[in-house]
């Protein structure tokens, strides 16, 4: 398996609301068993036999919250999140070893493990421009019963993306003008529509849009080879967006310290 250069996105601020609930402004610093977010990501990508190198991208207090040694760089955060991750990848352009891919993994994943990890990576075919893991419903709720989760309805059946992506570095930054757009455009419906089609929409509608419609829609509009990864671990797609996502978490990680060890 080939060893990948790790990105971390962790810049941005938390609503007013989220972060009375947490204490802190950013998500990579929320902590979880005496952890801020980001060490526990970064702690998993160290472990992970696939993953060489990593950068972060995040402002100084974020920067100041990483143990000596989890971290080959962090760089200050740009204007998006496409934004960061283009600077993370131009960092690792000008250095001596340019990567072909990177794996960008966000900086809200409590559970992410160096397995889980190891489990995506090792799906993700040669020829793939961008891949992302897709995790079911079912396989989801299994590891996380009672979990307010949020589904995509597709021909296979209901499915959420996880929050690790394998892109090809140059396939990236060729790219990024059209995810900025559709970054911009993620929270607005009629903004998501205009971008991907009213025929893609209405099979999303109707309930007859597949993953291979989904595919071909991104390789039609980026342009590339798009691959999405089934049956990936769940873990990769339970992020902290919502205080409810704390919440749940958090209640996981006191029930694991409450048990007695054996």
């Amino acid at each position: 398996m080939p060893v990948l250069d790790a990105i971390v996105p962790a810049g941005g601020t938390l609503r007013e609301d989220f972060a009375k609930v947490v204490g802190v402004d950013r998500k990579a610093l929320i902590r979880f068993e005496d952890k801020p977010l980001i060490q526990r990501v970064l702690e998993a990508l160290r472990a992970a036999p696939s993953v060489g190198r990593v950068v972060v991208i995040g402002a100084e207090e974020v920067e100041k919250a990483i143990p000596a040694g989890l971290a080959d760089a962090v760089l200050p955060e740009g204007t998006s999140g496409p934004d960061n991750i283009d600077r993370a990848i131009r960092w690792y352009q000008q250095s001596l070893q340019e990567p072909e891919r990177v794996l960008i993994v966000t900086a809200d994943l409590p559970f992410l493990t160096p397995q889980s990890i190891e489990d995506f990576v090792a799906k993700v075919p040669p020829e793939a421009d961008i891949a992302a893991p897709l995790i079911t419903k079912e396989a989801f709720e299994d590891m996380f019963p009672m979990c307010d989760a949020l589904f995509v309805k597709l021909r296979e059946g209901p499915v959420t993306l996880g929050c690790a992506y394998v892109v090809k570095a140059r396939t990236c930054v060729r790219c990024k003008p059209h995810i900025e757009e559709a970054f911009a455009r993620r929270k607005s419906k009629i903004g998501m529509a205009s971008l991907l089609g009213l025929p893609f929409v209405y099979k999303w509608l109707v309930g007859s849009l597949s993953v291979a419609d989904v595919e071909r829609k991104v390789a039609e509009v980026l342009h590339c080879k798009p691959v999405a990864v089934r049956d990936a671990p769940p873990e990769l797609a339970f992020d902290v967006d919502y205080p409810d996502d704390y919440a749940y978490a958090l209640g996981v990680f006191e029930e694991k310290l409450a048990k007695p060890h054996p």
